[in-house]
């Protein structure tokens, strides 16, 4: 299997400030390695030991939470990546417009898999906290979301 990998080089922007470049790239960093390498010994040693905040219903606080549920999804989709389409940064808020699917039959076919956007929040170049809004594009995924979906991990809310 071919690991999708994120081209910081063609997303980024030229009004990013310096601050923003760096919170891009440790997400971006943060991203590829939770969500297509699937490294999360790498994810616990590098991103695990700090407060976070999960608005994610689904997902309880804490970074190990999110590694672990990243995890469990990719044991039952071992194929799930997440393609980055678009990269947004306002200070210490980043934010990816993505396309994840879960077989590799469906990369690149935007009827299939899930139309996502993540935002995070960073402080001191640490991950703090993160909103999501995810679109499942097909029956099956739909279905796949009614049927795990609304179990409340976290009492945050989702703004």
């Amino acid at each position: 299997m071919s690991i999708i990998q994120i081209g910081l080089n063609k997303l980024k922007k030229e009004s990013w400030s310096d601050r923003e470049m760096k919170n891009v790239e440790r997400m971006t960093d943060f991203v590829q390695n939770l969500m297509n390498n699937h490294d999360f010994d790498y994810m616990r040693k590098e991103f695990g030991h700090h407060q976070y905040m999960q608005h994610s219903r689904g997902i309880p606080d804490g970074m190990n939470n999110l590694i672990k549920y990243v995890q469990d999804f990719a044991k039952r989709f071992p194929d799930y990546t997440y393609d980055v389409k678009h990269i947004y940064a306002d200070g210490d808020y980043v934010t990816f417009h993505s396309h994840a699917t879960t077989k590799i039959k469906q990369r690149g076919d935007d009827r299939k898999g899930f139309n996502i956007i993540d935002t995070w929040k960073l402080q001191d170049g640490e991950v703090v906290e993160h909103w999501d809004a995810i679109q499942p594009l097909s029956f099956s995924m739909r279905l796949y979301v009614l049927l795990v979906g609304g179990k409340v991990a976290n009492g945050n809310g989702l703004f």
